[in-house]
């Protein structure tokens, strides 16, 4: 375990200070995003009282929440930049490996440790990573929320909660509502990296061939990843009840999880060329 940890901690380090370009990015985007909304809304309704000699009381102007916030590029956008570059990077985190005159794998794959433990730590950094960028998300969003309260006056303004604001759906499908939507969202975030992770083993295994083996095991993998929705959606026609939907999508991301990681060992341990 403790050189497991290592590992793990070494593939961390391996992408942090891009990863801090990322945190860095998001906050200052998010900030600057939420003051240069909410300025926006006073200066219209300020031009609605300077130009039309309006009260307040009479300016019928919608008010602003971080409902609006929440659907501009300036929200969107850095978390966007966040799921493209870790995107990009399941694929980096093998391939830089094999990068370069005198391929970095050949020296990871003679560690005094079973192989399979590099694909699991590899596994696990992105995991990190991306509840990493959750985590700073939540950290963010009340002081994005006090920022719009403090330039923008009561009258202009509609307050969300917290709680409210994790309801809107785009923030909803970022931060799950309740344990079992994140635990059932997140496994299934777990269990695809897995079927990619296992894909690119077999072009590194198999090479030419080892895309196609790649393609048809993604295929595979997620056709029986989402078969208890497709069946319940298109044959059953809405049969089981919402609980009954969830088990049995663990079950299946279990049982697709366990099948990537056997033949991620087996690649690994006897195909996987350095």
């Amino acid at each position: 375990m403790k050189q497991y940890l290592k590992l793990v901690n070494f593939e961390f380090n391996r992408f942090f200070k891009l990863y801090l370009v990322l945190i860095g990015i998001t906050i200052l985007t998010q900030i600057i995003g939420v003051i240069t909304t909410a300025r926006m809304h006073v200066n219209r309704a300020n031009e609605w009282i300077n130009e039309e000699h309006m009260t307040k009381g009479d300016i019928q102007l919608a008010p602003i929440s971080f409902y609006d916030f929440s659907q501009s590029a300036w929200f969107m956008g850095p978390i966007a930049l966040g799921a493209a570059t870790l995107l990009i990077y399941v694929f980096f985190i093998w391939y830089r490996d094999w990068l370069g005159k005198n391929t970095f794998s050949y020296r990871l794959f003679m560690l005094p440790i079973a192989r399979i433990q590099v694909y699991l730590a590899k596994a696990a950094t992105i995991l990190l990573y991306v509840l990493g960028l959750i985590a700073l998300q939540l950290l963010l969003m009340p002081v994005e929320n006090k920022i719009l309260k403090w330039i923008v006056p009561s009258e202009f303004r509609t307050d969300l909660s917290i709680n409210e604001i994790t309801r809107i759906p785009n923030v909803a499908l970022l931060i799950p509502n309740t344990l079992g939507e994140f635990v059932l969202y997140y496994a299934a975030g777990v269990g695809v990296v897995s079927i990619v992770f296992t894909a690119i083993l077999f072009e590194r295994s198999y090479r030419v061939k080892g895309i196609m083996y790649g393609i048809l095991f993604c295929a595979a993998s997620q056709l029986v990843l989402f078969a208890p929705l497709l069946v319940n959606t298109f044959v059953l026609k809405n049969y089981f009840y919402p609980t009954e939907l969830f088990f049995m999508e663990l079950a299946t991301g279990l049982v697709v999880a366990a099948c990537s990681i056997w033949t991620a060992n087996f690649l690994i341990k006897n195909k996987v060329r350095v």
